[in-house]
């Protein structure tokens, strides 16, 4: 069956069904795109999602400015819309305007250290930063904190994750995605796969490769290589000899850059063809070219963390934004986001709301990863102010070299 006839059957079906209010039919119409039929998300299910999470409209229409990383949220490819974003805009009178800014922390974070010390606006009322970074920002007091009574879902943030050591009882974070690094690859070139740094390294992929402008993850993936665990204590001199690695691959021809997201634009051009990535972007590559491409965890283990929603201190939008955080942490709606994007969930009852939006990803290792899975990821150990410079100044030397 062809694309074009399956958003049709689509179609036929979400107007045939009489339980879903007109104007949720109209958003979820917005939503059927290639992407989203090759990604297998059911309509009349999406349907049913979104219009469980209806509310209220808010009295004034306030705008809130939304910095994320790219291909990060459902999106409408026809409209040019995010439909979530679509529904909660018609629900509470909340304008978005959404922002594909971040494709790596530190990039992203330099540019509005000024405003940030100096507490002048610096064009986003809310951020979705990495852990290590979403450490720092609440160290040097660059957010807010939640008010409790506005947030009531955040009571859905899963047990493991509601109690952080750089944010005690998640009063000013909260988890948007959970992202596991490992190997991806274009099986067009690499039909049988890469499972290892030694498959990664090929002489066939000599040239081809990318490597992670995200120190913990790539620097992560290959300490474990070396049989070193990056969760627990290590030396410098353990982390200096995968520097030591990464400087020579880089030096033999092997890696010919390290990128931030912006790597998947290496990857559909064919100038790489086996990257350090991330599970998400690699199903959504997937899903966009007839699955051309796969993702695996390394035999030796892959790196997690998570990108967590701030407000920033320097906001005057509060409220609104609180609001917005909250209408993510609705379990059908954080499930609605979770069969685009195909990254670890971080909501409570969002794996129960998928079999309505999409049964086949109900039991998704990169969506609901079970223990087997999550004994296979490691979390980078938090590293003091001297190892943080020592380690990213090291990385970054290596870095201008690819």
């Amino acid at each position: 069956m062809t694309n074009q006839n399956s958003n049709t059957n689509l179609h036929k079906k979400l107007a045939a069904d009489n339980s879903i209010p007109s104007e949720i039919k109209k958003i979820i119409s917005r939503s059927l795109t290639r992407r989203n039929v090759l990604a297998g998300v059911g309509a009349a299910g999406a349907a049913a999602t979104l219009a469980a999470c209806g509310g209220g409209g808010s009295a004034d229409a306030t705008a809130v400015r939304w910095a994320n990383w790219t291909e990060y949220l459902d999106y409408d490819e026809d409209t040019q819309e995010n439909p979530s974003l679509v529904a909660f805009e018609e629900q509470t009178g909340i304008k978005v305007s959404y922002k594909e800014t971040v494709l790596d922390n530190d990039e992203f974070t330099a540019p509005l250290l000024d405003k940030l010390q100096s507490k002048k606006d610096i064009g986003y009322d809310i951020v979705t930063l990495t852990d290590w970074m979403t450490a720092r920002w609440i160290r040097l007091g660059y957010t807010q904190k939640f008010t409790a009574d506005k947030i009531p879902n955040r009571v859905n943030v899963l047990d493991s994750l509601k109690d952080p050591s750089f944010d005690p009882g998640r009063e000013q974070s909260l988890p948007w995605q959970g992202i596991m690094a490992g190997f991806g690859w274009n099986k067009e070139k690499i039909p049988g796969g890469i499972k290892s740094l030694d498959q990664l390294f090929a002489p066939a992929n000599k040239g081809k490769v990318l490597a992670l402008s995200e120190m913990r993850d790539t620097m992560g993936i290959i300490m474990l290589y070396q049989g070193v665990n990056p969760s627990k204590p290590f030396t410098e001199d353990k982390f200096m000899n995968a520097i030591d690695f990464l400087q020579k691959k880089i030096k033999d021809g092997f890696i010919i850059g390290i990128r931030g997201n912006e790597y998947t634009q290496d990857l559909r051009s064919g100038n790489a063809t086996a990257v350090f990535g991330w599970s998400g972007d690699m199903f959504q590559l997937a899903a966009e070219s007839d699955g051309k491409f796969d993702f695996a965890i390394p035999d030796s283990g892959g790196m997690i963390a998570n990108d967590n929603f701030m407000i920033p201190s320097t906001t005057t939008s509060v409220d609104a934004a609180t609001e917005l955080v909250n209408y993510y942490y609705d379990p059908v709606v954080a499930a609605t986001v979770a069969a685009w994007v195909n990254y670890v969930c971080p909501v409570k009852g969002a794996q129960e709301a998928m079999e309505k939006v999409d049964p086949s990803l109900a039991n998704s290792e990169y969506i609901f990863p079970t223990a087997k899975t999550t004994s296979r990821l490691s979390i980078f150990r938090a590293l003091t102010a001297a190892e943080e410079t020592s380690f990213q100044t090291a990385f970054q030397t290596a870095a201008g070299n690819a």
